[in-house]
Formats: structure tokens, sequence, C-alpha cells
């Protein structure tokens, strides 16, 4: 029988690399990625273009997910933005941006998925946070990114509350800088050596998924950074 995984943001450079780790270890990997983009993931099981941040989408996936693959092992959170700014140079637009890229990407798939995980009284959600959400120092120019990346830690922990009692698991990566290719090319004086790699974010994610005694657990990966 197949082990499902969804992979939101998963042409990105986290996305790929969880991608590969997962479809190396068996599993039937599904990939979300941003309508409109000509995106595609060649290592995944299926590709599917979806706005993860609109509730109207993601409702109309669950129902193609429900009626092609069944059951859901697991599902990475990983649709996410960045931007700068302290208290008095973020607007409230920038603000809106990044709760929708960061909080709502991942609140609209949790409340979708929700109910079919429920069902099968197992699953487990994968979440990706941020330094800044933890450790207010690194918070103080970066609001917009910091509230809301401490926005999806929250609904991870009260996610988990929820599901007390059953077999379903919900987990927090919290990364410092992601060695990337945008990462770089915006930050191209910085040591690369000492950020985290994708794979190793991804290796962590298969590691928590394959588990069962880790139960909401959050993963601080901050390299040497």
């Amino acid at each position: 029988m197949s082990r499902n995984i969804i992979v939101t943001g998963a042409a990105g450079g986290l996305g790929r690399a969880v991608v590969d780790k997962f479809k190396r270890e068996g599993y039937h990997v599904i990939a979300l990625l941003r309508p409109g983009h000509e995106e595609a993931v060649e290592e995944a099981d299926a590709n599917y273009e979806v706005d993860v941040t609109s509730e109207e989408a993601v409702a109309e996936f669950v129902r193609e997910y429900q009626m092609q693959y069944g059951e859901l092992d697991a599902i990475a959170m990983l649709v996410g933005g960045f931007a700068m700014g302290n208290v008095e140079q973020t607007t409230q637009t920038e603000l809106t941006k990044m709760f929708q890229l960061n909080f709502f990407s991942a609140f609209q798939m949790v409340q979708g998925f929700l109910p079919l995980v429920k069902k099968q009284q197992k699953g487990t959600f994968l979440f990706v946070g941020a330094r800044p959400a933890l450790q207010l120092q690194d918070a103080t120019g970066s609001l917009a990114y910091a509230l809301s990346k401490k926005m999806v830690i929250s609904l991870s922990e009260i996610l988990a509350e929820e599901i007390k009692g059953t077999d379903i698991r919900t987990h927090v990566f919290v990364p410092s800088i992601i060695d990337t290719p945008a990462n770089r090319e915006s930050m191209p004086d910085a040591d690369f050596g000492k950020w985290v790699s994708p794979a190793e974010i991804a290796e962590a994610m298969h590691y928590a998924v394959n588990t069962p005694s880790l139960r909401n657990m959050t993963f601080k990966l901050y390299g040497g950074v």
C-alpha cells in the first residue's frame, strides 16, 4: 500500500529536497505548485497547481485527493515568504502578505485535511517555523515575517491539543537561514557553510514522520548561524 505525502511549495529549494528524500524512501509524493508559474517537480509522482492560501482552492483539491488517493500519511507545508522591516517600517499590507504566505498557506491545508486525518486516526503535519519567531532579538528587523511564523508555531501547538489521544502528530521545523539559491543571491557575502542545507531539513522531516514515539516536537536547525 502506498505511503502518501503532500508537499506544498514543492518547486522551492526546500521543497525539492523534501520531495527527493521522501521519494527515495518509497513514498508516493504529491507536489503542490503555484498556479500559473509553469513549475514542475519531475521527481514527484504527481504535480497539482493549487493556491494553498485559498480556502476554495484547497477544498477543491481535498475532494480531488480523496477520490484519487484515499489515505494520507503526511503533509509538509513549505510555502512561505520573507520580508524585512521593524515596527515603524512595517505596513498593514506587508503584514497581510506575510500572513497569507506563511500562516494561511499552512492553516488552509490543516483545516482542509484534518477531517480526513481524524477519520483515519493517523497522519503527520509538518510545519516550518523560523528562528525569529522564537528569538525576539532576531525578530526586530523582520516583524511581519516573525509574527506570521509565530502564528504557524502556535497553530501547530493548538492542533496538538486538539488531536490528543490519537496517532496524529504535529512537528515544527525551525531553521535559521536555509542554503537555497534565492538566499545566496540575496546575501552573496554571507558564509554559506554556516547555513542549514535543505537536505538536512528533509532528513529531519523524514525521521520525524517515521518515528512514532516523537510527538509534537520542535526541531531547531540553526546550523552555525
